[in-house]
Parts: C-alpha cells; structure tokens; sequence
C-alpha cells in the first residue's frame, strides 16, 4: 500500500514530477515486482500447503529475485547521484537531470541488472541435483537451491574467495578508516583531536602500504616471484 500510495500521489501531483521523484516511483516499482516474485508462492505454502515448485520455475524466481535487488542498488545509485546535483549544480539540476537522462538512466538500470543476475541461474542448471530437492526456505533463494547439489560446492567457493579476496581486502582497508573518519567527526564530539588526526592519516597511508602486501600474498605469480627472488639473492 506504500508503494501504491507513493505511485498514485506522484502520478496525481504535477509538482512531483522532478527526477527525485521519478527515482523515488521507481524504487517502489521495483519493490513491488520484488515482493510479487515471492510472496504468492510463500502465501501458497502457509495457506494451501503448495509445497512444489517446478525446478525451471523456481530458477526463473531466483532469477527475478536476484535481478530486482540488484535493481533496486541501481536505483538507489540513480538517487545519490540525483542528490549530488542538487547540492553541488543546483542551477544546472534542470538541465543536467532532463526527463531524458532520467529515461536513460532508468534504461542502464534495468539493463544492468537483467544482465548480472542473468549467470546465476544458468551456472546453477549445470550443477547435478539429487533426486529429492528441498530447500529449506520458503521461495528460491540462490544459496538454498545451491545447498541441495549433489556436488559439493565448497570447492568452487574457496576458489572464488581466494579469487576475489584481494579485491574485498583492498575494499576494506579504504572504506573502513574512511567511515571511521566520518563518524568521529559527525558524532564524536568528545573524541580527542589527536584521534581524528590519527583516523585521517591512517586512511591515507593505510591503503598504499597494505596493497602491495595484500596483492603480493594473495597473487600466486608475484608471491612466488618475490621468493624466488629472495631466495636465489645470495646465489
């Protein structure tokens, strides 16, 4: 009803359509196909005990599920950057965000995140499945479906983290000082001075000295490299 209310009033008032709002409408799109793609299936579980789905049906639910969430990231992207204008171009807002841009960006949204949800219910047709297939949840989350693979997972998982876990390092070790930073200074009022300087400095130099470290040990090339090199230095 929210989201309904949300459409209706914006549709109704003329001072409403400004991009904001058009973000905002497709934000409670978006949520509203996201719910649809899982509650009715989850209301025929509780109220007539439908407890089957076909194994093409529940990949196409995990498809949509997983696509309106990445959506509705996109969207809230589309919203920040909305924000940014506003406050940093506030006499070119009009002209920057024109009904066209908002059209376009809406565009790029969906067909970005049609396209990164797409893999996953492909790669998990591929998987063997045992002849009983349960999941324990009540519509088709990804992991779940993955759970009930006859083949063991785990392996594949391990690689991809250590595929992926430089990157993830390297994304913590800039966002995290970096938050800290923020909210010392929006809410730490008592925080001595001496800290706020040491957070911003560690922000700063943290990073570009744990890059290499983290790239030189998780890459196998350069880590066996720098030991060789190390190794053969006397020779």
């Amino acid at each position: 009803m929210g989201n309904f209310n949300i459409l209706f009033i914006v549709k109704r008032e003329l001072s409403l359509h400004k991009p904001m709002c058009y973000f905002l409408c497709m934000l409670a799109v978006t949520d509203l196909l996201l719910s649809t793609s899982t509650v009715p299936k989850t209301l025929s579980i509780f109220w007539f005990s439908s407890r089957e789905i076909d194994f093409s049906a529940c990949l196409t639910q995990m498809y949509f599920v997983q696509c309106f969430s990445v959506m509705a990231s996109g969207i809230l992207v589309a919203m920040g950057f909305d924000r940014y204008v506003a406050i940093c171009h506030p006499l070119r807002y009009s002209t920057i965000l024109t009904n066209a841009v908002v059209a376009k960006i809406g565009l790029a949204v969906v067909l970005r995140s049609g396209l990164l949800a797409l893999p996953n219910p492909i790669l998990a047709r591929q998987w063997p499945y045992c002849r009983t297939k349960i999941i324990p949840h009540t519509y088709c989350e990804g992991i779940a479906v993955l759970k009930v693979a006859c083949a063991d997972i785990r392996d594949v998982q391990l690689k991809a983290f250590r595929t992926c876990g430089s990157h993830l390092f390297v994304f913590l070790t800039f966002c995290i000082p970096s938050l800290f930073s923020i909210i010392t200074h929006r809410f730490g009022q008592n925080v001595p001075l001496h800290s706020h300087v040491l957070i911003a400095n560690m922000y700063v130099l943290g990073p570009p000295m744990l890059n290499p470290i983290i790239y030189g040990v998780m890459t196998k090339q350069i880590r066996n490299r720098l030991l060789w090199f190390f190794t053969h230095k006397g020779t």
